[in-house]
């Protein structure tokens, strides 16, 4: 889930100066972990200061506030025509298509781009939303879910764990509403479903204490998202490749395997606020499963006033859970750290009712890969 631009009106000449910040704020980020997208987001502030076409791309984008991060759409655009084999020139820097990076002239060879299809490429970044879908954070909610299953079993006395109903809060295109027919290597041992299409290298360090052998039963999955992405279209394909950076070459492969599954898994996503979707899928308790509501990446964007409803629904839900009708929260978001250098720690969190659970089972990487589990309690 993510916010939405605002589309307006403008004159490219207000544009520089309003936008070459946000473009280098949004190019920070990049610098070790995509030199390609650092570099073109740097050479386009210097262009949007100077007024040059960039400015003419953007054009429109004066008022667009920092949370749309106008940089990555100008970045994901171009990216889509790449992916699209429309600008052939500047494919040859994108790995994402078999090019090698030549940061020295990227610009150069993007300038031809940018004039060739401004007119087109201003209104698919008027339009277009931030957005991923990291197939990655299933490896934290595979083994949460085990954990979760267990302990909701232990407290009920069953000898079993439970099967899952899967509720998936800001599910994009709903690519981790799949984390039982996913294969995970770990070590030289192979967890899940070892037929599968997908297989993901979670790069776990330690494991939860619990039997990761036994299989995990989805029994039913549902996810909501204010802008829901259709995997089984092209163009919904191209939307969640195209904001992967382009020299991210095993995010990419991750996230291919992960829309060949789609396609063959199929599961919709409904376009809902969190609360009001919640609110309809947690009305009735229901017996001999654990619903688990889980969202990664997610809580940030939300409003605060959604967060408050968000909030109330899960708590109404909780009063109403039973032993035999067990209620989780497992949730993959970023937490403030006590490290200056990284203030911002990814969690995997888990909240079990009525057993009253609460626990933190580790921490990892914003994709969810690699992840160290760390079983403590969640205060």
């Amino acid at each position: 889930m993510r916010l939405s631009p605002v589309p307006h009106k403008g004159n490219p000449a207000s544009v520089g100066p309003v936008l070459a910040d946000l473009f280098l704020d949004a190019a920070r980020p990049c610098r070790e972990a995509s030199p390609l997208t650092h570099t073109l987001l740097v050479a386009a502030a210097r262009d949007l200061a100077s007024g040059g076409v960039t400015a003419r791309v953007m054009a429109g984008a004066e008022r667009d506030r920092r949370g749309t991060v106008p940089g990555l759409r100008f970045a994901g655009a171009l990216h889509r025509l790449v992916l699209q084999g429309r600008a052939p020139g500047l494919a040859e820097h994108y790995p994402s298509v078999g090019g090698t990076p030549r940061l020295d002239r990227l610009w150069r060879d993007a300038v031809p781009v940018l004039e060739e299809h401004a007119d087109e490429l201003r209104a698919m970044i008027s339009t277009t939303v931030v957005q991923t879908n990291e197939p990655g954070r299933s490896g934290p909610l595979f083994g949460g879910l085990h954990v979760a299953t267990r302990l909701a079993a232990d407290a009920a006395g069953r000898r079993t764990p439970f099967p899952v109903r899967l509720l998936e809060v800001g599910a994009s295109g709903g690519l981790n509403l799949r984390p039982h027919r996913i294969a995970y290597r770990v070590g030289d041992r192979v967890l899940g479903d070892r037929d599968s299409p997908f297989e993901l290298d979670p790069g776990w360090t330690g494991r939860p204490d619990v039997d990761l052998e036994h299989d995990l039963r989805v029994v039913r999955r549902a996810g909501c998202d204010l802008n829901p992405v259709d995997v089984t279209t092209e163009d919904g394909r191209l939307h969640l490749l195209s904001f992967v950076w382009a020299d991210q070459v095993q995010r990419l492969a991750r996230l291919r395997a992960a829309l060949d599954l789609a396609l063959a898994d199929r599961v919709p996503v409904r376009r809902a606020t969190g609360p009001e979707w919640l609110a309809q899928q947690l009305r009735t308790p229901e017996r001999g499963v654990l619903t688990v509501v889980w969202h990664s990446v997610v809580w940030q964007y939300a409003s605060p006033a959604d967060r408050a409803a968000g909030r109330a629904v899960l708590a109404g839900a909780a009063a109403r859970a039973t032993p035999t009708a067990p209620l989780a929260l497992l949730v993959y978001e970023p937490r403030r750290s006590h490290d200056p250098d990284d203030p911002w720690e990814f969690q995997l969190l888990l909240k079990l009712w009525p057993a009253d659970v609460s626990l933190r089972l580790g921490s990892g990487a914003g994709h969810g890969v690699p992840f160290a589990w760390d079983v403590r309690p969640w205060t």
